[in-house]
């Protein structure tokens, strides 16, 4: 059994990229001037392989929504390792 969230962080938000979405990379910023009510992110997993940009946000909404429910506002970028290498490319 979880423990509760009870408050956002780009640290909780890692974790549960890292834990629930098999992340190899993610990068996150509070954007909400210190009030910790609006995240965005973008989450780099092999597990978004195949899938569309509409099923890796469910993904992620599912696998987060315990924290996504304690926020004003999230934003969300999710990327193949593959896609992101490319990304980091150009």
């Amino acid at each position: 059994m979880s423990t509760p969230v009870t408050s956002v962080t780009i640290e909780s938000l890692t974790e549960a990229c890292n834990t629930k979405l098999g992340a190899t990379h993610v990068e996150g910023k509070d954007i909400s001037g210190g009030c910790g009510q609006n995240f965005e992110i973008k989450i780099v997993s092999p597990m978004f392989e195949g899938k569309s940009t509409l099923q890796k946000h469910r993904m992620v909404n599912e696998a987060l929504k315990d924290q996504i429910a304690l926020v004003h506002a999230f934003s969300q970028k999710s990327f193949t390792p593959a896609q992101w290498e490319a990304l980091q490319q150009q």
